[in-house]
């Protein structure tokens, strides 16, 4: 080997032990590692809202017919589900005044008054099940009198709280791989690591996007509706919902 090889091979060795020896010490460093977990599992609950609405120029004959439909409707439910829960979530009654046309308007007289030309009288019916296979077969008997307003699956109570022990384990074991990458990161042995603090959130933010209820919003419908002899089963997938969890913990190296 000639003298300038030795010579490069000597200084390039001893730049190595140099960078080696001024590498940063990592014991008793704290490291903070954010985890994460979920789980996903079929929605084994549905909360249905049916509505109806009439609108009359007798406020009373309005009242009459929206109280006839709903309660034909309800009783539909019932006998189609009997293990649902019922809950009546809103009913209104409102006037109806005559359009106003586009163009210049004449003033305002203080002293006139609005005559309505009509009267709306709508209610809303809650309706929450766990007879999933049943549903559409229910909601089709119901829709001959009643319209359907809207559908959210979700997972039941009972079934979170079987999923919860799933989702502890799954962010715990995310923690558990995280440590081990930055071990190696560190060029450390994991098992030099010492868990210090583990905080799980506890804030309800993992919820995972359950949608709330939506308002209801008014609609209207065809009289004609109960005099249909049949109607046809609307298609529903009740999907799944994924439960989302997060924990930071607190990891110091000997």
């Amino acid at each position: 080997m000639s003298i300038k090889k030795l010579v490069l091979l000597t200084a390039l060795a001893s730049a190595l032990s140099a960078q080696a020896q001024s590498a940063p010490a990592t014991s008793g460093t704290l490291v903070i590692v954010p985890a994460f977990g979920e789980v996903k599992h079929a929605n084994d609950e549905a909360t249905v809202t049916f509505a109806v609405e009439e609108q009359d120029k007798d406020r009373a004959a309005a009242t009459a017919r929206a109280n006839q439909k709903m309660k034909q409707g309800t009783e539909i439910v019932r006998r189609e589900d009997p293990q649902a829960e019922l809950k009546t979530v809103g009913y209104y009654t409102y006037p109806v005044y005559p359009e106003v046309p586009d163009g210049p308007r004449p003033l305002a007289n203080p002293a006139a008054r609005r005559v309505p030309i009509g009267w709306r009288v709508g209610q809303y019916l809650e309706v929450k099940t766990r007879n999933l296979q049943a549903l559409p077969k229910t909601a089709a008997a119901a829709q001959k009198v009643v319209n359907l307003n809207g559908i959210d699956y979700h997972l039941s109570p009972e079934l979170q709280k079987r999923l919860d022990d799933e989702r502890i384990a799954a962010t715990y074991r995310n923690l558990n791989e995280r440590i081990a990458s930055i071990a190696r990161a560190m060029g450390r042995n994991v098992n030099d690591a010492v868990i210090d603090t583990v905080d799980f959130e506890g804030s309800g933010n993992y919820a995972g996007g359950q949608a709330e209820a939506a308002a209801p919003q008014m609609m209207r419908m065809s009289a004609k509706r109960a005099d249909m002899a049949e109607m046809p089963e609307p298609s529903f997938e009740p999907g799944e919902t994924t439960l989302q969890m997060r924990l930071v913990g607190k990891v110091k190296f000997r």
